[in-house]
């Protein structure tokens, strides 16, 4: 591993120089469209990436999202709690499986959570001590998913939450505040609590830690930020720039949460060179990529996230969406010019359940890849 990392360290700096909540059943499927067809346009836009940089990675279409860590051990998709490191324990861990099923599911990426909002990272960062290093399973669940991805010709990314209620250094969390709706709001008019927010600690603190995955298990395909909104628009500018700097080929997401995409959440979410669209669909007749963007042109593709059960990590209970409503997501997906990240958490064994693997080839057999 240290001989690929350093490899990958090399490849990676000499580069930095090349400087739904909407119901499915009542989706009409409808004919498929090539929506990752090459855009017929002079234009080039003023986006970092180049076009046909862009139409690569909408070329995959099809991927798994990954959600898994010690939500899963708490039994909650959004925990306030920050348990000890060694609730964290799962007894039949095996990352390659869930690859494996990724590539067997016919997708062609794969984005793992290695950081949610209890904090606990899923490797051994030098940051925090909150990490698989002080849990009770200590296996590095980063490096075996890039190798795995690796072996099975499956793209990597990785998903990071700003929302981090163990690692504060003096921030303010959603967890603390019901003033969701006041997050993007500046200057506050409200008297209700401030937004949430982070301090520049924290944000050294990020900046530190992204920095270390991409060094240590780069290069990914795509980095997917999520709850950006605390960030501010200075640091996510920063971030954002610091992180085309380590690895200029790769896409960068920042979430701009549970909408159809049809608008640009500059205030919370930009610069981003994707327009995500969580537990929802882009409007009919499609994602429009070309944006305007406080007077310049952007080519925007839009990458749908969704739940292959109700929630995002595996809890008691959830079962896999009906063959009808995942097969119609899937075709929708396509036929609206979007990428699908379609989620499917393993459970507190570190296995992706046997009813999902099964959901997941029907659904390949039904959309024929």
């Amino acid at each position: 591993m240290n001989n690929r990392r350093d490899f990958l360290k090399k490849t990676t700096h000499s580069a930095m120089a090349l400087t739904t909540t909407c119901s499915l059943t009542s989706l009409a499927s409808g004919p498929i469209k090539k929506s990752d067809a090459p855009e017929k346009s002079s234009s080039k836009g003023s986006q970092r990436l180049s076009i046909a940089q862009l139409q690569k990675w909408q070329g995959l279409h099809y991927g798994m999202f990954i959600h898994f860590g010690m939500n899963t051990f708490i039994g909650k998709d959004i925990p306030k709690i920050t348990p000890p490191a060694t609730t964290y324990a799962p007894d039949k861990l095996d990352v390659d499986q869930w690859v494996s099923v990724a590539r067997d599911a016919g997708m062609k990426y794969a984005v793992l959570t290695t950081k949610h909002v209890p904090g606990h990272c899923l490797w051994p960062s030098q940051h925090t001590e909150y990490t698989v290093a002080h849990s009770t399973n200590k296996t590095d669940v980063v490096e075996k998913f890039v190798n795995a991805c690796a072996e099975k010709n499956v793209k990597p990314g990785f998903y990071y939450c700003s929302w981090d209620n163990y690692n504060r250094f003096g921030s303010q969390t959603p967890s603390d505040s019901k003033a969701w709706k006041y997050i993007d709001s500046f200057p506050k008019t409200k008297s209700e609590k401030i937004p949430p927010f982070t301090t520049s600690l924290y944000q050294n603190f990020q900046t530190a830690q992204l920095t270390e995955l991409i060094d240590n298990y780069g290069p990914v395909m795509e980095m997917w930020i999520d709850i950006p909104h605390v960030l501010g628009r200075g640091y996510r500018t920063f971030l954002y720039n610091h992180l085309a700097q380590m690895q200029p080929e790769m896409v960068i997401l920042m979430n701009s949460g549970t909408t159809d995409g049809s608008k640009v959440r500059v205030s919370i979410a930009w610069p981003s060179d994707l327009i995500s669209i969580e537990k929802n669909l882009p409007p009919s007749p499609g994602h429009n990529k070309w944006r305007t963007v406080e007077g310049k042109k952007y080519y925007l593709p839009g990458e749908i996230c969704e739940t292959i059960g109700k929630y995002w990590f595996c809890l008691p209970g959830d079962k896999p969406k009906s063959d009808q409503e995942l097969i119609t997501l899937y075709n929708t997906s396509k036929q609206r010019g979007v990428n699908l990240l379609l989620n499917v958490p393993p459970d507190k064994h570190g296995l992706i359940p046997s009813e999902c693997v099964q959901s997941l080839m029907r659904l390949r057999k039904n959309a024929g890849l």
